[in-house]
């Protein structure tokens, strides 16, 4: 339990967090300014000053969004936790540093890590994000509340473009001016997400915005290809206004309050968002997103993105959180097989062909799970790895999260999610049953604790203990009971998603 509080000045005032025994944690500081009315279609603008020490000793306000913790039979309820907290000032961040670091120090590696939740969904304060193992790691860990749904990612002319993007870099711009008051290095800097969080990573990597901001980067489950194209978005813009019965204008949205637009956005799930030019890069699993006018990994391919490490991974069966709890799996045709692969793939015989070979003996339904992870998380992960260690001259890495839950009768396995808690080390009994994320039987905590140590020493110096990634024998770590290197273990799946490029 803490016994006592600390006190640290930012640049708005004062803030007061906790004091544990391993580490000290500030909840809810904010970044920038309540994001109110028509400003949820603004910029981020800068925070009035404050008086006095303003209480961060607990958790605040979230953005607003459904509710979202059962997936079925599946609890989730962690990973999104604690749903929608309402208040206006929820453009905060959560910080905890090693317990009684003097406040000049100045020199702890710094991560900056940003939420996932399909970009309508989650938050800071998930424990499976409490960042106190990297503070007692003696990294300053930072999570990071942005906008989500409409307000977040909605595409309308007279708003800027991507402002729950345009958050994540306000709250860099604030680290790198501040974080040298909580004992954090702003010149040794990592930004990581998982999901959307690295889908918002790869965009801050190709980012001419973001400049300085961060020195190394980690993609858990995200991908280098999963922006929307600006015709993808005029579809959600127009599918949100006829839902909602107004015209699509920015002045018709902006007046509309938070709990209509958050009805819209529940309308807006499972849209076609395939075009001419564009296949749903999100496989109709969000209709939200970031809109570009180039994907995160063409921009690196040329050369342009941020000079940073990188760190990029996925699991080994992302897709199985979004068809085995429904019980899509299970009910997968044939017919259905090819409809996902059509949907995924310009030549959806070839790619089945591919997988069948490549995963051999596995059901339609499974088959169609691994389509549709690698469609959405790992053949994008691939590429932007493949891109990042052709250009740039900073240091690729690679891993493959392969550990099975055994969660719902021991069939969830390596599903999105799984890995966020051995990350953080967060692994905790309440994750541990059928009907939980994790499945009855014990996770190795083993296992947690060499990711954990493998992220920490990323964040601190470039390196998660493994060889690099690079064009000759494209090492990846995979991440399971027995941790260990591999060369190019999806070879035939690389090369069936970058000929269709």
């Amino acid at each position: 339990m803490a016994d006592r509080t600390l006190t640290r000045e930012v640049e708005s005032g004062l803030v007061r967090g906790l004091v544990h025994p391993t580490y000290c944690v500030f909840y809810s500081i904010p970044y920038a300014a309540p994001p109110v009315r028509a400003a949820r279609f603004e910029h981020p603008r800068e925070h009035a000053p404050w008086t006095g020490a303003r209480d961060a000793t607990t958790p605040g306000p979230t953005a607003p969004q459904l509710p979202r913790g059962q997936l079925g039979p599946l609890d989730v309820t962690a990973y999104f936790y604690p749903g929608w907290v309402q208040g206006d000032d929820y453009l905060t961040i959560n910080i905890w540093i090693p317990s009684e670091m003097p406040a000049a120090a100045g020199r702890a590696p710094v991560l900056v890590y940003v939420h996932g939740g399909a970009f309508i969904a989650g938050s800071s304060h998930s424990p499976l994000i409490d960042g106190r193992r990297f503070a007692e790691h003696g990294i300053v860990a930072v999570t990071v509340n942005y906008r989500l749904g409409l307000a977040g990612f909605l595409d309308i002319d007279g708003a800027p473009r991507n402002r729950g993007l345009a958050d994540v870099i306000a709250a860099l711009r604030w680290v790198q001016r501040n974080i040298a008051a909580f004992g954090g290095d702003p010149a040794n800097v990592t930004l990581g997400g998982h999901s959307a969080g690295a889908f918002l990573t790869a965009a801050a990597i190709a980012s001419s915005d973001t400049c300085g901001l961060f020195h190394r980067a980690i993609m858990q489950s995200g991908t280098g290809t999963g922006a929307f194209t600006p015709e993808q978005a005029a579809i959600v813009r127009e599918s949100a206004a006829k839902a909602l019965g107004i015209p699509a204008t920015l002045g018709s949205f902006a007046s509309l309050p938070d709990r209509e637009l958050l009805a819209a956005t529940a309308s807006l799930m499972r849209i076609d968002l395939s075009t001419t030019a564009a296949r749903d890069p999100l496989q109709k699993i969000t209709p939200l997103g970031t809109v570009l006018d180039e994907q995160p990994a063409a921009t690196v391919g040329r050369g342009h993105g941020q000079p940073v490490d990188l760190l990029v991974g996925h699991t080994m069966e992302e897709g199985n959180l979004y068809l085995l709890p429904t019980g899509e799996l299970d009910a997968t045709t044939p017919a259905d097989l090819l409809h996902a692969a059509a949907y995924a793939h310009p030549e959806p015989e070839r790619l089945l062909e591919v997988y069948s070979t490549a995963r051999a003996g596995l059901s339609d339904g499974e088959l169609r799970s691994v389509v549709l992870g690698d469609a959405v998380f790992g053949a994008g992960s691939r590429i932007m790895a493949d891109n990042h260690a052709a250009t740039s001259t900073r240091s690729t890495f690679a891993y493959a999260f392969e550990w099975r839950s055994t969660a719902l009768a021991g069939r969830l396995g390596a599903a999105h999610i799984v890995d966020v808690p051995f990350a953080f080390e967060t692994i905790t009994p309440g994750l541990q049953a059928d009907n939980s994320l994790l499945g009855a039987a014990p996770a190795p905590r083993a296992l947690a604790q060499s990711m954990h140590a493998a992220w920490c020493e990323f964040v601190a110096g470039g390196s998660p203990g493994w060889k690099p990634y690079d064009l000759t024998d494209r090492a990846t770590m995979i991440l399971g009971e027995r941790p260990a290197v591999v060369t190019d273990p999806f070879a035939a799946e690389r090369a069936v998603w970058t000929s269709s490029e």
